[in-house]
């Protein structure tokens, strides 16, 4: 197990409040959930499904997934169930794929896969449906790309409810919280309301037109996370084995190549809103254009403050470990 990994989704999984009602979420209604499937509510409204609630074994399943992967793209599946406007996943898989770094392609042995793990759990009393699919992002951040928006407006055609959720290991590492969206994709011809600015993410240079184009055809469900007694034991007994792991591990060592790569995408996004504002004219009058280059310079200063961030919370954890346990006994021999 990936000792930085490891780290952020215990911590993730440590806030997660658990209280004796959760242990309800657990309880499988098929009679409920067929009656749902049956009414189809989602159908009436394209924005129905506003929530989705993972379990904390299930996170940790599908980030250790995507870290495993390292540069590549992986993808798995999730059960689960919904109940009303909100989305459970109970539990997650991975899949045998074929992973580039910039897609997944499921071939015939990936189904066949999806299949008998189906039918095993449902064998061993996990009574939930197939509910959505994961992959990974590694190093670019949770978004659906064209590919993707097609993948998931063909399973929402055929396999409805479904999800799909999006996990960043790369930015997980380096921003010190898990980096995962979850996103429901609009049906075509459909003309969502103009609901304002999306959270701002940095997107890498030649990603953006990617995301620019498609960004309006899926919309991210509010995501939160639960746990049960068990589930609280089992990341005990983990965190019990990796601690020693993860207090020795550096993100700015594992991460090297991510942070060297993200500052030579800042200088090119700097370099091409200063050649565009250079080529400007000369009227006083604020134009579009202009307004778009400010908004570019917005966005890269945005960039560059989080990068900056995110390599200060490296140093700072290194300097504390340093104080820790390198300093300290000096410092005790010394007021003897």
């Amino acid at each position: 197990m990936d000792s930085q990994m490891a780290q952020k989704t215990f911590e993730l999984a440590n806030e997660i409040v658990t209280v004796p009602s959760i242990e309800s979420v657990y309880h499988y209604d098929a009679k409920k959930q067929q009656e749902i499937l049956q009414k189809k509510p989602w159908a009436k409204d394209p924005h129905y499904f506003k929530k989705i609630k993972i379990s904390a074994l299930s996170l940790l399943k599908m980030v250790m997934h995507a870290r495993s992967g390292g540069h590549l793209e992986v993808m798995g599946l999730m059960l689960g169930k919904v109940d009303g406007d909100t989305m459970i996943v109970m539990d997650s898989f991975a899949l045998p794929v074929e992973g580039t770094e910039t897609r997944v392609n499921a071939q015939a042995q990936a189904y066949e896969y999806m299949t008998s793990y189906v039918e095993a759990a449902k064998d061993v009393g996990r009574l939930e449906n197939v509910i959505g699919w994961y992959h990974s992002h590694p190093g670019y951040g949770c978004w659906l790309s064209g590919i993707d928006v097609s993948t998931q407006m063909l399973n929402q055609q055929f396999q409805e409810p479904f999800v799909a959720i999006v996990v960043d290991p790369v930015r997980t590492v380096s921003a010190g919280k898990v980096n995962l969206g979850a996103f429901r994709t609009y049906p075509k011809g459909y003309k969502p309301p103009n609901e304002g600015p999306s959270e701002y993410q940095s997107i890498p240079l030649h990603k953006i037109e990617d995301f620019g184009v498609h960004c309006k055809q899926y919309y991210p469900l509010d995501v939160s996370y639960f746990k049960s007694q068990l589930d609280h034991r089992l990341l005990d007994l983990l965190w019990n084995k990796y601690w020693v792991n993860t207090l020795s591990s550096n993100s700015l060592l594992t991460n090297g190549d991510y942070t060297t790569g993200q500052v030579l995408d800042l200088s090119e996004k700097l370099e091409q809103a200063e050649q565009q504002v250079g080529h400007g004219s000369g009227f006083s009058v604020v134009t579009d254009l202009e307004k778009k280059e400010e908004t570019k310079l917005a966005r890269a200063t945005r960039d560059s403050s989080k990068l900056t961030i995110e390599a200060i919370h490296g140093l700072m954890s290194q300097v504390i470990k340093d104080r820790l346990f390198n300093q300290l006994p000096s410092c005790r021999i010394h007021s003897e």
